[in-house]
């Protein structure tokens, strides 16, 4: 189920993954990470909505999913920047106050999820947005050992410091039938730095 760069009729193409994170990304501009970035697929699309104002630390401890980024953005139209910074995102991680955060197809496979989100709701600033991209199923499998139905993010997110989150999008994958959801939370600007205690 790893989403792949494909040319244009097969598979999912930029243009989806632009219009299925679109509504969480309100304005051009900002700093934001892509945790567990893997080759850049939605980097890419990330990087087309924030535009020439931007930037974006690609992490991913796949050294050569950077190596392919690196590739990727060296050859790509001036847009935001793009910093490929190898690191697994579930440990503590150097990052200057973010406007904004993205997790594609990455949460899933992260047995503690509630302390991954500690740490992302950490790394944004008040009112920064968290924007998650999973898949909406609550079987496990070998593509998605962890999973996390919007339903359930919906019960998390106030549990580890965010805003209760927002559905902004769905697409159902023609391959599989399986629905992808984009979600957005926010860092409320009142918020301590621990998470909110159940």
């Amino acid at each position: 189920m790893v989403l792949r760069l494909l040319p244009e009729g097969r598979g999912v193409d930029r243009g989806e993954m632009i219009a299925l994170i679109r509504a969480g990304v309100p304005e051009p501009g900002g700093t934001w990470a892509d945790l567990g970035a893997g080759t850049g697929n939605f980097t890419w699309a990330l990087r087309a909505l924030l535009g020439p104002r931007g930037t974006i630390y690609a992490i991913d401890r796949d050294a050569k999913a950077i190596r392919r980024q690196r590739e990727l953005f060296a050859q790509a139209e001036p847009g935001a920047a793009i910093l490929p910074v190898q690191a697994d995102f579930t440990c503590p991680l150097d990052l200057p106050p973010l406007d904004g955060v993205l997790m594609a197809n990455a949460l899933h496979f992260v047995r503690d999820q509630a302390a991954a989100l500690t740490q992302v709701a950490r790394y944004l600033r008040p009112g920064g947005r968290f924007l998650l991209v999973e898949y909406d199923v609550h079987r496990a499998g070998p593509w998605v050992p962890f999973p996390l139905p919007f339903e359930r993010f919906q019960l998390l997110a106030p549990l580890v410091g965010l805003s209760a989150p927002a559905l902004v999008g769905t697409r159902r994958s023609p391959s599989s039938g399986i629905t992808m959801y984009a979600s957005v939370a926010v860092r409320p600007t009142h918020t301590t730095d621990g998470p909110a205690r159940p």
